[in-house]
């Protein structure tokens, strides 16, 4: 990742549109307009205060206000687009790059910025300094990729600390247009190596599909589906062995166990039904295609609406349903104990206890940093959070803003750079800033 060698991602990546995106497409039309006024009064030699206004240089700098820090995200690809699409389209209607008179600096995606509520305190995390009109109408695209990238990597930071550095499955596919997975997988890579490398852990990135991987090299994974127990007629245990015999080895053998709302006891039949094949191919030396049907994990995804038959109704919905606390405890008995009940010879007995206590618990189903950092606070035990829609949440645990901010703070004038801003906001410095050589950038 950026973070840790210095490199930026690759310009291809990122799909623009690069003539649209010059043309101000993509941009709210007032900064189109702007470009076309100061090119207009640039070809009209127009001057105000003894400046040349249409070809007026600025410093813009561009901060967040997500207090009191983000994740950044959206770094690499805001330099692809001020590289692909800074310029005007000359007599002939031909588009002219300028990126190379732009002076930039910028942080890399991963790093912290912060943003203590005042304006006049603020970490900027891009400074370009050029001739306006030649970026004006980069502005909204340059934000919006700055925002949503960094948004969504605050929030999994904000879950991987809940967690307590737990491995967090990242599942909202579902909740976006497929075509911003490669973004947002990227936002959940760069959320989890920032905890990494703050908090000194190794916790792996778990993805749903290849694409939330195709900017930093991952491959998508996950467990069985309802609708693939569905297709065994309801018998989960059936859908998990064929599932064993025909995946290949390196994908983790996690089954959903809450098909019939009763997650105890599907758990245990789904156990001993693939703990007898594990043995049975074991015993004949059968090392390797024993290890086909080692269960990973089982993962609890109960509704909202429902109790779950192991609970014991408490007469309050938010304690008795979903994927609650005494679900988890109850199921984490029941496989530790489950070989006890098993009719085993004396030999097996500490294979299959090692079986039983090695399966992993998996909780999904509406899990947020509130409910997670209520579960590790009560030591639920939990190995691994499935986390979905809250992860593109535009709520930040803090309830603050998760927008980015772009503002003119000095102009050249008579070859000097002068501090001008509108009034509450001012010109500021961050030590993380690097100057910028975009020829540099593939």
């Amino acid at each position: 990742m950026t973070i840790f060698n210095g490199k930026r991602l690759e310009t291809k990546l990122f799909q623009l549109d690069r003539e649209r995106m010059a043309e101000g497409w993509y941009s709210d039309v007032y900064f189109r307009n702007i470009a076309r006024i100061l090119t207009k009064l640039s070809k009209e030699d127009y001057e105000f205060k003894g400046q040349d206004i249409g070809n007026i240089e600025v410093e813009m700098q561009i901060f967040p206000r997500r207090q009191p820090f983000c994740i950044l995200g959206g770094i690499d690809e805001a330099l692809s687009i001020l590289k692909t699409a800074a310029g005007y389209k000359n007599e002939d209607g031909n588009f002219v790059n300028t990126s190379s008179k732009l002076k930039i600096e910028a942080c890399h995606d991963g790093e912290k910025a912060y943003y203590k509520g005042n304006p006049h305190n603020v970490d900027p995390v891009i400074k370009i300094r050029g001739r306006y009109r030649d970026f004006s109408i980069l502005e909204t695209p340059i934000l919006g990729s700055l925002t949503e990238v960094s948004r969504i990597a605050t929030n999994v930071y904000k879950v991987m600390v809940a967690a307590r550095g737990k491995d967090i499955l990242f599942f909202p596919a579902r909740f976006t247009h497929y075509k911003s997975q490669a973004m947002h997988g990227y936002a959940y890579s760069l959320g989890v190596n920032a905890y990494n490398n703050e908090y000194g852990t190794n916790t792996q990135r778990y993805i749903s599909t290849d694409e939330q991987g195709a900017w930093w090299g991952g491959k998508g994974g996950g467990t069985i589906s309802h609708s693939y127990v569905a297709s065994f007629l309801g018998d989960t245990a059936e859908s998990m062995l064929q599932f064993c015999r025909l995946m290949p080895l390196d994908v983790n053998r996690i089954a959903l166990v809450d098909f019939e709302n009763n997650c105890v006891s599907t758990s245990l039949k789904v156990l001993k039904t693939m703990f007898d094949k594990y043995l049975e191919l074991l015993k004949s030396d059968q090392v390797k295609e024993a290890k086909r049907y080692k269960l990973f994990g089982v993962r609890p995804d109960n509704s909202s609406d429902l109790r779950d038959k192991s609970v014991e109704p408490l007469g309050k919905k938010e304690l008795d349903n979903g994927v609650n606390a005494r679900l988890i405890f109850n199921l984490r008995k029941a496989l530790d104990d489950a070989y006890k009940d098993w009719d085993l010879r004396p030999e097996d007995l500490e294979i299959a206890k090692n079986y039983c206590q090695d399966v992993k618990i998996i909780a999904t189903g509406g899990f947020n940093p509130e409910k997670i950092d209520r579960f590790e606070s009560s030591q639920v035990p939990v190995d691994i959070y499935g986390v979905g829609s809250w992860l593109l949440s535009n709520c930040s645990c803090e309830g603050t803003k998760n927008d980015f901010t772009g503002d003119v703070v000095k102009v050249k004038i008579d070859g000097e750079w002068i501090e001008l801003s509108k009034v509450g906001r001012s010109a500021a410095d961050n030590p993380k800033l690097k100057k910028i050589d975009l020829k540099k950038i593939n």
